[in-house]
């Protein structure tokens, strides 16, 4: 039985690759929750209603509220 010895390629200097980190990502000030889970966050109120209304039209029957993480304030879209 032979054997096959496979060379990795000679990374260069200057060789920049995706690295893969575990940490949470920032969230913005404005947050789309539905069903009290985030699904994403904005730096505007009006771009999170946006997505919200839009959410909320296709499934009636979710929860979806904006939550401003500066006021700790929540707003319930319907």
């Amino acid at each position: 039985m032979a054997t096959i010895t496979v060379k990795k390629p000679e990374k260069s200097e200057g060789d920049d690759t995706l690295k893969v980190d575990q940490r949470r990502p920032t969230l913005l000030r404005f947050r789309l929750q539905v069903d009290r889970q985030t699904k994403a966050s904005f730096a505007s109120l009006d771009e999170a209603e946006k997505l919200g209304k839009a959410i909320k039209k296709a499934h009636a029957i979710v929860h979806v509220t904006v939550y401003d993480a500066e006021k700790s304030e929540e707003k319930i879209l319907g």
